[in-house]
C-alpha cells in the first residue's frame, strides 16, 4: 500500500470526532477572512476542520506548498465527489458548486482531458481586441445611467451588469437567454434553492445549445458543439455551467474588491504627495494575491485515507483550497505580486484555470475599471471601509454593494 494511504485505526495527529469546527459560510467569517485565516494557523496549523455549510464537514487547506502538492496530485486527491454526495443532503444550497458533472472541473484523468481540450479550443478563439472594443461600447450607456446622480453602486449597476454582457456576446449567448442566467448565476454562489437553481440554469443552457446547433456563429458555444470531441447536449450544458460560473461571479467580484483597493490605498490615488499612481494591473495583481474573488474552492475528495502534515484526511470528505490564505501564506516569500506565475487564484496542476481564460478576464476586469475611473475620475468610496458588507459563502469573496460617489456629470458620448 502506498504510505500516503492508511487505515483508521488511532493514527497520529488524528481529531476526535467533536473536535471544533470552524465555519467558513457565515456572516462573521466574510467580515473577517483573513482575521479567521490568521486564528488558524495558530490554532490549527496548515489543515483545518471546518464547516462548509451546517453539518456538512471538510479540510481547509491553508498552507501554500501543501496545497500546491495536492492540486498536483489527481490520484490521491481525485474532484470526483460522487461518493460524498451519497453521504449528505441532496438539497443543501451549495450543492449546485460542488456536485458531481460530467464537466472539466468534476472529472479526472481520460474524460477530464477530453472536457478540457473542448473548452481550451473554444477559449482560443476569443479576439482579446474585439473585447476591448466590446467593454468600450457597453461601459458607456451602464455610466451614463448614473453619471448624472453623483452616486452609484459601482458593483450592481456597472461591474456585474457589464461583466454578463460581455461574457454573454463572446459566448454567443443572445439577451433572452442571458437574462435567465443572470437570474440564477448569482444565486449559485449564494446558495439558495438548490433544485430550482440546477433546473433554470439547464434550461437555458440547453436553450442556448440548441440554438448554436441549429445557427453557428464565432463564439465560444459554437466552437464548442463543432467540437471534434463530439459533445453532447447533456455535455454541453454542464460545460457552459462552468464557464458561466467561472467567468461571470469572479470577475464581477475581482473588479469590486479591485475598485476598493484602489479607492482606499494611497498607492493608487493620485496626489502632489504621492505623485502619479500604481496602474491597474498592479492592483488586480494584487487583489488576484491577497483577496482572490474566489477565496475557498478547488476542491478534492481523496479516495482513500491520506497523511498529510501529520494528520489523516478521511476518504471521500472535500479537501478545500483556500486560494486566499495559500496566496498569503507567512512562511511564503514570493516576491511581487505583479504578473506572477506562483499565486493560486487560478488553482495550480491538472485542473488550473485553462491557459486561454486568463489572459481574457483579467483584461475584462482592467479594461471594465479603466473605463469607469476615465469617465469618473474624481470617484470615491461612499462609506468607511468598516461599513461595507461582504456576502457570506463558503466560497467567494464577494461585496454586496460598492456605494461611490463622484461629481455629477452629464452623459457621454457612446463610441
Amino acid at each position: 500500500m502506498d504510505p500516503l494511504y492508511a487505515h483508521q485505526g488511532a493514527p497520529l495527529g488524528v481529531r476526535s470526532p467533536d473536535h471544533a469546527r470552524v465555519s467558513i459560510y457565515g456572516p462573521d467569517f466574510a467580515a473577517d477572512p483573513h482575521g479567521h485565516y490568521r486564528w488558524m494557523r495558530r490554532t490549527y496549523g496548515p489543515l483545518v476542520p471546518v464547516e462548509m455549510w451546517p453539518g456538512v464537514p471538510a479540510t481547509l487547506v491553508i498552507k501554500y506548498a501543501t496545497a500546491v502538492q495536492i492540486l498536483n496530485d489527481p490520484v490521491r486527491f481525485p474532484s470526483d465527489p460522487s461518493i460524498w454526495q451519497t453521504t449528505v443532503p441532496a438539497d443543501i444550497p451549495i450543492m449546485p458548486m460542488v456536485e458531481a458533472r460530467p464537466n472539466a472541473i468534476r472529472t479526472d484523468g481520460i474524460i477530464h482531458a477530453r472536457y478540457r481540450q473542448t473548452i481550451n479550443d473554444a477559449l482560443a478563439g476569443i479576439d482579446l481586441h474585439a473585447v476591448r472594443a466590446m467593454v468600450e461600447r457597453t461601459a458607456v450607456p451602464l455610466v451614463n445611467s448614473f453619471c448624472a446622480d453623483g452616486t452609484a453602486d459601482v458593483l450592481g449597476q456597472y461591474a456585474f451588469p457589464l461583466v454578463f454582457a460581455a461574457f454573454c456576446q463572446i459566448v454567443g449567448c443572445p439577451p433572452e437567454i442571458g437574462q435567465r442566467i443572470a437570474a440564477v448565476n448569482a444565486a449559485m454562489f449564494d446558495g439558495v434553492d438548490t433544485a430550482e437553481v440546477n433546473r433554470l440554469m439547464g434550461e437555458a443552457l440547453f436553450d442556448l445549445t440548441a440554438l448554436k446547433r441549429a445557427h453557428p456563429a464565432d463564439d465560444v458555444t459554437t466552437r464548442l458543439v463543432q467540437h471534434p470531441a463530439g459533445l453532447s447536449d447533456e455535455e454541453m450544458v454542464h460545460q457552459l455551467v462552468l464557464l458561466f460560473a467561472a467567468g461571470v461571479e469572479p470577475a464581477a467580484n475581482l473588479i469590486a474588491n479591485t475598485l476598493l483597493l484602489m479607492m482606499t490605498d494611497p498607492r493608487f490615488i493620485s496626489s502632489i504627495v504621492q505623485g502619479i499612481p500604481l496602474p491597474t494591473r498592479v492592483a488586480i495583481d494584487e487583489r488576484l494575491t491577497s483577496d482572490p474573488p474566489m477565496a475557498n474552492y478547488c476542491i478534492t475528495y481523496p479516495q482513500q485515507p491520506v497523511m498529510l502534515e501529520r494528520e489523516w484526511l478521511p476518504a471521500h470528505q472535500p479537501v478545500i483550497i483556500s486560494m486566499a490564505a495559500c496566496n498569503t501564506d507567512p512562511e511564503l516569500k514570493p516576491g511581487s505580486p505583479l504578473d506572477n506565475g506562483w499565486n493560486v487564484a487560478f488553482s495550480s496542476g491538472p485542473h488550473a484555470c485553462p491557459a486561454h481564460a486568463r489572459p481574457f478576464g483579467v483584461l475584462v476586469a482592467q479594461e471594465v475599471i479603466d473605463q469607469l475611473l476615465d469617465y469618473l475620475p474624481e470617484m470615491a468610496l461612499a462609506v468607511p471601509p468598516a461599513d461595507l458588507v461582504w456576502r457570506p459563502g463558503p466560497f467567494h469573496r464577494a461585496l454586496t454593494a460598492l456605494p461611490v460617489v463622484f461629481p455629477p456629470s452629464k452623459p457621454f458620448p457612446v463610441p
